[in-house]
């Protein structure tokens, strides 16, 4: 939504100025293009507790862009605001406590109400007069009181012209009981055929009913809405409380995990949770990570090893080195991210808000026509009867069914998938990734374990070993490639010494240059060294052998000559094959395209059954590859973990980056698989498809239960059976239908081929 120009107004709230649209803005603050704030000022409206625990910012699950820091109702839609990040305290949602206080004071008032519009006339002394009016001052607290947020959602709902399920429901309840009052407190202005069985007849128990069935429909969505964040408040719940510092004096102490800074050495006993994202110092030890990974297996963890916060150490003591902290750890990127991709909008979503936008204006229509259509054709009394299927029709068609159909979807797929470690960015990224027909994956790090060994090292003539690693591992210090790191590894445990680079630069896809004790340096694939017009076939036979191997090879230059070669080697990732095979089954064209030298390429992708190989490739024919494919009709997935991938994860249909790759990667991609596993990729295929069908589902029940719903309680088959829809029925069909919305969204959780 752009917010149009328009006189504004300034407030200020925990130190940041928000500015407040008057008039076409619908009343929201604005914090950035991206962010439209509710008013801040009191919401008469809001049945919440007033004040909002420190920092929490509240939004609508319908409209997501509506942002404000206390609680109350989305401006647009009029449901309840809910906390952007769940909490793990255990206090109850504010306005589920006020609706069922609501509920349980008027519920007997209620009851009797109707029990008395039913046996009225055999219990009331006086006749039926007096049974108005003692149903007049039974419902009046009912609706006055238990439905007054309804009433002000409704006209709040006129004023912002965003007409929604309040409009209808204030309509129709109103409608009701004003009538009703007029018919008591001055019947004679009612004509003749207004009468029925002897009084001018009076819908006080059709309207409390209609309340108290609206307050328990709004009670079990509540219950129900709340479920959606179990998975966040479960990820939230994985991170330990303390930590155990060991002091530069050797002391050790428990401190608060908001106390650890980065560089702090931690001890980790057995059987605890690794406090921070950091890395391994002293010790060994198997580490659980399967609850943010999905791997069932432990795995083992030395000295120089990377460690993930709130993952469990099953057996050895460790002491570990904190990198990450606070909002930097992968379990709090998890928790925004899933955070995020549920207040998300469904592509599909956009079909639902165009129809509701035009909604419930056109119910409207309806039920004034449903009223003078009974009222001058319908049989007598034609206009009571006008009256009352005017009435259902307006409780009936309440959209909320249908603006919760994809919001619950998306949010219980999104926390079904953290909990395996597959992180969507979006609501988009689940829709799209169920159409993917051909996946683009690099080599190193997406199909091998991502940790190379170093191989051999083969000079050129006049040069020796040491030359050529020394030289290579002293250029390699300023890259974070994982080739990189492995010849620097090996550099080092020869014990060489390391020239600093007075120049580095990084030519993404093919390799590093810059200048080593005022020398230039490059260090490559062949597309390098065409590019700085070095000679490299001198060596191309033994490139040749250590590619078939399934080796990498770089070629290493010193001032525009050939220097020598290095090998390293990048074991296939023991799950790849696997992965391979299920994404061929479900009828997905696995493409390669690295880097990497043709011949190291095709060996790898022939053991893998890859059939379509790219070698030494650019980060541009990377990208200019998915164009391609697109431009033929593919919907393309492109997976890669390094800086080179960026430009094609960004481009593709879908871009899967590996949880173990690079932050520009992961910044870049739709969809992170935190373990780096591509068995994840066939499972978030399938929670795509399961997804994408249970919105449909919900979508589907929502339109039909309105096309039916309306018709019948127009009174379309009266005709036909000489029954009318009650407004109280209408009441009960409305709520139920939001609950078995939310009720099927929540299946997710549970959904088959993830985990």
């Amino acid at each position: 939504m752009k917010v149009a120009a328009a006189p504004q107004r300034e407030t200020q709230y925990k130190g940041q100025t928000y500015h407040f649209c008057s008039e076409r803005c619908q009343g929201e603050f604005r914090a950035s293009p991206e962010t439209y704030m509710a008013p801040t000022k009191s919401d008469p409206s809001s049945t919440a507790a007033p004040v909002a625990a420190e920092g929490t910012i509240y939004t609508c699950p319908m409209h997501p862009e509506v942002r404000q820091p206390a609680p109350g109702n989305c401006p647009k839609c009029g449901m309840t605001l809910e906390p952007l990040m769940p909490s793990l305290e255990d206090e109850e949602n504010p306005e589920l406590a006020d609706f069922r206080r609501r509920f349980w004071w008027t519920l007997p008032l209620t009851v009797i109400a109707t029990l008395m519009a039913m046996f009225g006339h055999r219990l009331v002394h006086g006749g039926l007069p007096q049974q108005s009016w003692l149903e007049l001052l039974l419902t009046t607290p009912v609706i006055l009181w238990a439905g007054w947020p309804f009433f002000v959602r409704g006209v709040r709902s006129i004023k912002n012209r965003s007409p929604n399920m309040w409009t209808l429901i204030g309509l129709g309840v109103a409608a009701a009981y004003g009538y009703s009052v007029v018919a008591t407190v001055v019947p004679g202005v009612f004509p003749p055929s207004f009468v029925l069985d002897g009084r001018i007849g009076v819908y006080f128990e059709a309207a409390a009913v209609i309340v108290s069935l609206t307050l328990l429909g709004q009670i079990l969505e509540l219950k129900a809405r709340s479920e959606t964040s179990a998975a966040i408040k479960s990820l939230l719940g994985l991170a330990p409380k303390t930590a155990r510092r060991i002091n530069a004096d050797g002391t050790e102490e428990d401190i608060p995990l908001s106390h650890v800074h980065v560089g702090d050495a931690l001890r980790v006993r057995p059987g605890e949770k690794v406090p921070v994202d950091g890395v391994v110092l002293e010790g060994e030890s198997a580490i659980d990570e399967s609850m943010l990974t999905g791997e069932p297996l432990p795995i083992t963890k030395r000295v120089g090893d990377k460690v993930i916060g709130a993952t469990i150490n099953t057996s050895g003591a460790l002491v570990v080195r904190s990198e990450k902290v606070g909002s930097q750890t992968m379990l709090s990127q998890i928790v925004q991210m899933v955070a995020q991709a549920q207040r998300s909008r469904a592509p599909m979503q956009r079909l639902a808000d165009v129809v509701a936008g035009y909604f419930v204006s056109i119910v409207v229509v309806i039920a004034i026509l449903t009223l003078f259509v009974w009222g001058f054709f319908g049989p007598q009394p034609s206009w009571v009867y006008g009256f009352v299927n005017a009435v259902a029709v307006l409780i009936i068609a309440c959209p909320c069914a249908l603006g919760l159909a994809t919001p619950m979807s998306i949010m219980a797929a999104t926390g079904r998938a953290a909990t395996q470690g597959i992180l969507f960015r979006d609501a988009a990224a689940i829709e799209d990734m169920r159409k993917v027909d051909t996946l683009i994956v690099d080599k190193t790090g997406t199909l091998t374990e991502g940790k190379p060994a170093f191989d051999r090292v083969v000079p050129a003539p006049g040069f020796t070993d040491q030359d050529v690693l020394q030289t290579a591992a002293s250029i390699d210090q300023g890259s974070e490639h994982p080739l990189a790191h492995a010849i620097v590894a090996e550099a080092l445990k020869r014990g060489l010494f390391l020239d600093k680079p007075e120049t580095f630069e990084s030519s993404s896809g093919i390799g590093v240059r810059g200048s080593v004790r005022g020398r230039r340096v490059a260090l490559g694939n062949t597309a390098l060294m065409d590019t700085d017009k070095v000679d490299w076939k001198v060596l191309q036979q033994e490139a040749e052998k250590l590619r078939s191997e399934g080796a990498s090879v770089m070629y290493l230059s010193v001032d525009g000559g050939l220097v020598g070669l290095l090998a390293v080697s990048d074991p296939v990732k023991a799950t790849t094959a696997e992965a391979l095979t299920t994404l061929r089954e479900a009828g997905i064209t696995v493409v390669m395209a690295t880097g990497d030298g043709v011949t190291t390429a095709k060996s790898v992708a022939g053991r893998l059954g890859i059939f379509e190989v790219y070698g030494e490739v650019k980060p541009q024919d990377k990208l200019a590859l998915v164009e391609r494919l697109q431009r033929e009709g593919k919907i393309v997935a492109m997976a890669g973990d390094g800086i080179n991938d960026a430009p094609a994860l960004a481009k593709a249909n879908v871009g899967i980056a590996m949880g173990t790759g690079t932050d520009v990667a992961i910044n870049s991609a739709h969809v992170t698989l935190v373990k780096g596993d591509l068995r994840a990729i066939a499972r978030s295929r399938l929670l795509s498809l399961e997804t994408v069908r249970n919105m449909r589902q919900n979508l589907g029940f929502a339109f039909i239960y309105n096309a039916l719903g309306i018709p019948l309680a127009a009174g379309l088959l009266y005709p036909f059976t000489g029954q009318l829809l009650s407004p109280m029925i209408a009441a009960l069909a409305m709520s139920l239908s939001s609950v078995s919305v939310i009720t099927n969204a929540l299946r997710l959780r549970g959904a088959k081929g993830v985990g």
